[in-house]
This record gives C-alpha cells, structure tokens and sequence, in this order.
C-alpha cells in the first residue's frame, strides 16, 4: 500500500507538471477532469493529514507561475481562485456554511457564468488604461498591457465619473467562430492547431508582438473591482456589475441576481441547456454572495473567498483506454471507424464508443489501439476522439487498419484518390445502403416507379422480403395489400408501375443502379458509349476514359461496382425477371454526332416533346443537358412560361432556340 506522504507527493509533482504545461506551454497534457480529480485527491489527503501541506503545493497556489517573457507585475490584492463544486449537495453544504457563518437564513446571489478564458486585471488611474496583467500566480502576474489594448473591447479610457485609480478584473476569452476560424488558417499554414478556445485566448495574449495578439478576435467580460482608490463602491455585487458597464466595460447579460440557493440551481440547469447555443464556451456557473458587507465577513481562505463558489458542468473532455476499433458502414457506403472505449463519465453521460472519423483523422492524430485518449462530448454532439495522450502510450498498442473487404456484406473497399472516406463498393447489396440504394433505383429519374415511397421501403426492408433491387420485381399483389397503409386497389397500382418500369433505356439503369459519381448526364454518356450494358461491363479505365465526362475517379469508380459478382448477380436477376432497354446505335466517333461538345439548359414548357424527351434526344446526338446558365452554356431552349434562366441566358449573349429551333438542330424534318 501507497504511504500517504508518497502519494502526495507523486500528486504534487503531476499537478505541478500538468498546471505548467496547461498555463505557460498553453498545450494541456491532460483533459480539465483529470487534473480536477488528482487535485481533489491531494486535497482530500491534505484535510486528512494536515502535516503533508508544503509551502509549494498547488493547493496553497491560486494559479501559474508567470511568465519569464514578460515583466512581472506584483498585485495589490490577490487574484484568488475559486472552489469548485461538482454535485448538488456540494452547493448546498456551501449555502449552509456560508449562511451560518452570516448569521444569516437566506442569502441573496448573483449567478455568472463561467467562462472558459484567461483571468486578467485592468488598471485605470484617473480614467485612463495604465496596466493589464494576468492572474499569473495570484499574486505576480505578467505584464500584457500592449496585447490587451489591441482588444476593441477594452477601453482605453472609462467613461463617466471615475474613480483616481481602479483595478477592474476579468476574463479574456475567444469566441467560438472566431476560435475556428484561426485553426482553419493554422492548419492551412501547416502550423500547430490549438486545443480549445481557452488555450488559443492564451497564446494569443501571451504573443510577443503585439500585432498578431490584434489579429485575433479577442474578447472580455468583466466581473469584479479588485482594488479602488479616491473612490466608493455599490453596496452590492449586482449594482457593482452595472457601474462597471457604465465605466464603459462589458459585462456579461446572462448575469441573474437570485433570492435562494434554489434559485441558483435552477439558473445553472438553465446556462447548461442552453451552452451549446452559446458563442463562446462555459464550463459551469459562479455563484456570489450578492451583499459586499456580508462578503467582508466571510472572508476567505488560503487561496479562494468564501463567499463565492465555481459551480462545474459535466467535464465534457475526459480520458480513457482505447480498447478496439471497428468499422461501421453507413447509408451511402461509407465506412466510419468507431472507438471502442473503457466506459467513461462524460458529458453527463457514460460513453463507451466515440467517433474517429476517417483514416486520415486517426493518421493525423497517431491514434492506436491500446492508446490512452482524451474523448469530447459535448452536448447532444456524438462523442468523439480528440487526441492522443503521447505520453502515456503502452509498449504493445496496435496500428488501426483499415478493412480491405465491407464488414457488412464483404464487397471490396475502395477509397477514391483525395477523398478522405473510404466506401463500401456494393451498394446493391449491402444491407447497410440497402434503404437507401432502393429509394434512388425507384426514383423519377431512375427507374420511375411511382407509388413506391420511403414508408413503404422501411416496411419491405424490416421485413426480410426485398434485399435487392431485383426483389423489388417478385412482389404479389397480396403481399404488397397487407402492408401498413396499403389497399387492394394501391397494390394493383403499384404492381403496374412496378411492371411498367421494366421497360426502361440503358442511361436510366446505370443512373439508378447507383454506381458513386455517376449522375444522370455521365449515366447516357456511358450509355451513350457503350451501346449495351454487357459492353460497358466488360470496360476497361482507358475506354471509359474516352467517354465525355468520365474522369479517373468515375472510371475507378465504375470498374469497382462492376468487379463486384454480388453487383453483377442483381444486374443478371433484372434482366431474368424482365427489365429490358434499347440497345443503343454506339457513333465510333464522337464527334461525327450532330451536337458533340454542345451544352444545352432547357427552360420552360415544350409542346411536341416532354423535357425530359427533348434531354434524352440531344444526349443521344452527342450534346450535354444542364441545369444552370453559364458562360460554358451553348444554347437555351426555351417553351412556355420560361423562368429566370432565360433572363440570365439574354444577359450572357447566349443563343437562345424555341422548340422549332432545337428540332431543326436535331435533324427533324419539318
């Protein structure tokens, strides 16, 4: 068994590091839980044996030590820290205290938020900025007066009648947009991101250029006066917030004066629901004696008032083993690798399982099974994998692979080039893509089977009956009439419309099969190409490269889905169970076709031919079907009623065609 003097100790000197990494490096080697947890333990053995409390432990310390880079500056009064409460009761047994102490039965509080920044003093004399510093370690702080007057919301001079000299404190924090914005610029400079929002509002006011600190959307809120001089101050904590607005200083509006400690919890319930609907990042709520003669009296202790406590959310980032990872399968094929994790409490949740992403995240981050990581969770947001503890990694963790083979129905993976997800390749046989494949094969611009909606495909699916497209096409009249919301007289439709959709043209097929990347226009290109489904089966990367609108990616692409035999088994029961198209008269020569390298946008309605006729007959002569006015645009047929895009096509000098006009382009006799 650990003696206690040891372990406190070993707890020191881990706190000591971690405290030194968090606020001088600004690059936290632990989540905020974890240091809370080994500093309540410290100070647990430390009320239990008091003859282990030394002069350096960081329990008799309020924050860090300053930073060497800048000049120190001594404090007038002590930036104390605050006691943190975790649970309900641990606020109760602090209203009690505090209350008794008082000789008081009710206490008047004023709740705050809690915002995640850097603690900083601001001192005026006779109005004017002179100093601003960090909190340092509560009693030296550093010297970053030039940082913060970059700051737009810091006043250089206070407003109205103002005290000789007047130290002010707040918090200084970056907001969450702007937090983003700077990793996005970061990341693209391939320079090292930061952590969080409170860790970038460091970095930022501790630059040693104070340019780059005012290129960073800094901010501040204002809570406390900690010194005054040639001057009063309110009776009140509430009122002493409203002069400090009126001096010209922001102050936070979601600050609530409250009659009871009830109250309190009731407000912190409120600030916790709506955090993520915050710009900027809080992790709990502060509450305060709202009486400053009340607070003379309670005093504080070593390194925190006793009339003021930090009352935490839920640690939204803990750490924890990582035992597996596997890999799910989702609705468009995409693989998504998923951790496996010693249960952990976080968020106000127990999470065993947490999102990495992709393959290039967990490259990026050196993830590897076995790794002790830090998870985030943050409201209703799936848990997720934040990085890796480095210095806690085992000797036997494993590298993740990623599958070569669907773990869902054993088609082959692929991974597009520059794309970040890897996807399964049998999407008429996946399960996993099974609703989804089957919504796009009976879609109007597909297979057209009309009355074949998602309610109806959830049913057939739960049920086992339809697994493929072909099984679509076994369906009985009586079967489809006992469905939920379905009628003899619904069934019948459906079971014609089923059989109607067989008769169908080669573009439409390939478009509804659902091959990645192939759309309608590239679908009747490849139509178009081939002339016949087993031709463009039996195509290799270069002929399909020759086909207009056919790059690398889409020929790899192609050739995947039909590598495939569960694919090619589900093309083969179609055909046995009576889909048929026209085979298409193949031009050896693209550009012996009468519209070749044309592209067309269609506008209005036409009289002798339906748009989607007029489409399919100008990709049939070689010409491309848009749907939008571009410079790249060659000509726009416009019929009856024709909306905005013949406007924009008159305004872009681009030739404009009536029906007679497109019929004389394809050749029609009149």
């Amino acid at each position: 068994m650990i003696e206690p003097a040891q372990r406190a100790a070993a707890l020191r000197e881990q706190l000591h590091e971690h405290a030194h990494r968090y606020y001088v490096l600004d690059d936290p080697s632990v989540p905020d839980a974890d240091y809370d947890r080994l500093y309540r333990e410290l100070e647990a053995l430390e009320a239990e044996h008091p003859e282990l409390i030394v002069p350096d432990s960081p329990t008799q310390r309020v924050g860090a030590q300053p930073n060497s880079a800048f000049e120190p500056v001594r404090h007038r009064l002590p930036m104390l820290s605050l006691a943190n409460a975790f649970s309900e009761q641990e606020v109760r047994d602090f209203d009690r205290r505090a209350r008794e102490r008082a000789g008081e039965d009710a206490l008047v509080y004023v709740v705050e938020p809690k915002m995640d920044g850097l603690a900083v003093s601001l001192t005026y004399e006779r109005g004017l900025l002179v100093k601003a510093a960090t909190r340092g370690d509560g009693r030296t702080g550093e010297d970053v007066t030039a940082n913060v007057r970059t700051i737009r919301q810091v006043p250089l001079r206070l407003s109205g009648d103002v005290p000789e000299l007047v130290e002010i404190r707040g918090e200084i924090y970056l907001p969450l947009a702007g937090f983003h914005e700077m990793n996005r610029r970061l990341e693209a400079d391939g320079a090292k991101t930061f952590v969080n929002p409170r860790n970038a509002a460091a970095g930022a006011l501790r630059q040693l250029d104070p340019a780059v600190t005012a290129r960073r959307p800094l901010e501040i809120v204002c809570y406390a006066v900690g010194h005054l001089e040639a001057g009063s101050l309110p009776t009140t904590h509430m009122e002493l917030l409203e002069l400090i607005a009126a001096w010209g200083l922001p102050v936070s509006s979601l600050n609530q004066r409250v009659d009871s400690i009830d109250d309190c919890l009731r407000q912190y319930a409120e600030l916790q629901a709506a955090r993520e609907e915050l710009p900027f990042e809080i992790d709990g709520v502060v509450y305060k004696v709202d009486d400053l003669a009340i607070r003379e009296t309670l005093g504080q202790v070593a390194r925190a008032p006793r009339w003021a406590i930090a009352h935490k959310f839920p640690a939204e980032e803990v750490s924890t083993r990582l035992l597996d990872v596997e890999f799910q399968v989702g609705r468009t094929g995409a693989l998504t690798p998923v951790a496996r994790l010693d249960p952990v409490f976080v968020g106000g949740v127990t999470v065993s399982n947490a999102t990495l992403h992709n393959m290039d995240e967990i490259e990026r981050k050196d993830v590897r099974i076995g790794d002790r990581v830090v998870v985030r969770r943050a409201g209703d947001v799936i848990p997720e994998v934040v990085r890796v503890l480095i210095d806690e990694r085992p000797d036997d963790v494993q590298r993740v692979e990623q599958p070569a083979a669907c773990p869902v129905c054993g088609s082959d993976v692929v991974r597009a080039e520059g794309e970040a997800i890897a996807r399964c390749s049998g999407g008429l046989v996946c399960s996993a893509q099974r609703e989804g494949a089957l919504r796009h094969f009976v879609s109007r611009r597909a297979m057209d089977v009309d009355g074949m909606g998602d309610k109806l495909i959830e049913q057939l699916v739960a049920s086992g009956r339809v697994q493929s497209p072909a099984d679509l096409y076994t369906l009985t009249q009586d079967e489809l009439a006992s469905l939920e919301r379905m009628g003899e007289k619904s069934a019948a439709n459906l079971v014609a419309a089923l059989e109607r959709s067989k008769q169908t043209e080669l573009g439409r097929l390939i478009y509804a099969i659902g091959i990645r990347e192939v759309g309608e226009v590239t679908a009747q290109s490849l139509a178009n190409a081939f002339g016949d489904l087993p031709a463009l089966i039996d195509a290799d990367e270069e002929a399909l490269l020759a086909v207009p609108d056919v790059g690398p990616i889409v020929a790899r692409h192609v050739r995947s889905f039909f590598e495939q035999e569960q694919n090619l088994g589900v093309l083969e029961s179609l055909r046995e169970l009576g889909v048929r198209w026209p085979k298409i008269e193949v031009v050896e020569s693209p550009a012996e076709q009468a519209l070749s390298g044309k592209t067309f946008v269609l506008t209005g309605s036409l009289e002798t031919m339906t748009r989607d006729d007029a489409k399919a007959r100008i990709q049939a002569s070689g010409g491309k079907v848009t749907g939008s006015v571009s410079r790249k645009t060659d000509y726009v047929v416009a019929g009856a009623d024709p909306g905005s895009k013949l406007a924009k096509a008159e305004a872009l000098g681009i030739e404009v065609l009536d029906e007679a006009g497109l019929r004389a382009l394809l050749g029609d006799a009149d």
